[in-house]
């Protein structure tokens, strides 16, 4: 049972650690240190305490800079916001026994956030991100007794599972597919394996092509436009997630 205290501390958590996802989103693709303050994208001012509350500043600020009065990302907030939101779902759906399991699955969510907008941003996935959630997804295997054979074998699903985008980026030049695509779908299927792996690619192929074709249809891009495919790999990944280990009809209740 959970009370409303607790799950108000979690989202609240999830607030906070997304406004920390957005200097990763930021700074990670560019190559740039994650350390020191955060400043203003436009003018470079360094932001004061009152101006890094996540999702509030956003609004007393009216979506602008304090110092020089230009729009602030709409992405700040809604990262903030989203990471909140996962962070609840994730801690009462997943139904995962033990402090650190739970940790670990919240920083493959957040690992999967930072994917998501770092390429859709700037088309670029950070190898850090890559990393860190192959590391994660390692440690909830092992904390499931999976064993170190098990996890030799997940090693070589991740590699099918990364083939059939592999030879698309090798046949199109990279071209329809970036090489960072290409080690997300190894990632996902170490963690999640062969048959989730390609569920996961089927939702990614699938939204992929429905968000293709309403952009080309509002002319907001072209037939021959590069759109980031990391974002629906993350939504994929989202899904098998969720839909494989939520308790999907169990009500949550709280305690008195």
């Amino acid at each position: 049972m959970y009370t409303i205290f607790m799950l108000l501390y979690i989202f609240i958590i999830g607030l906070s650690i997304g406004s920390f996802l957005n200097v990763l989103i930021d700074r990670l693709p560019k190559g740039k240190s994650i350390w020191g303050r955060s400043y203003c994208d436009h003018c470079k001012k360094q932001l004061k305490s009152i101006d890094l509350i996540p999702v509030f500043s956003y609004f007393i600020l009216k979506g602008k800079c304090r110092f020089c009065h230009k729009k602030i990302d709409s992405r700040y907030p809604i990262v903030e916001l989203l990471t909140g939101i996962l962070f609840l779902i994730g801690f009462i759906y997943l139904p995962t026994q033990g402090l650190l399991p739970r940790i670990l699955e919240l920083a493959l969510i957040s690992a999967l956030i930072v994917i998501f907008f770092a390429d859709l941003k700037y088309q670029i996935i950070p190898d850090q991100a890559l990393i860190f959630a192959g590391l994660v997804g390692v440690l909830i295997l092992l904390l499931e007794q999976t064993g170190f054979s098990l996890i030799s074998f997940r090693f070589v699903e991740g590699l099918l599972v990364a083939l059939p985008i592999y030879l698309i980026y090798a046949i199109s030049g990279g071209r329809a597919m970036g090489f960072g695509d290409v080690k997300l779908s190894f990632i996902v299927g170490l963690i999640f394996g062969l048959q989730k792996g390609f569920t996961a690619l089927y939702i990614a192929f699938v939204l992929g092509a429905i968000v293709s074709l309403i952009l080309i249809f509002l002319k907001k891009k072209s037939i021959k436009s590069k759109i980031a495919f990391g974002p629906f790999i993350a939504i994929g990944s989202f899904c098998v997630l969720f839909i494989d280990k939520a308790r999907l009809f169990m009500i949550p209740f709280f305690s008195n």
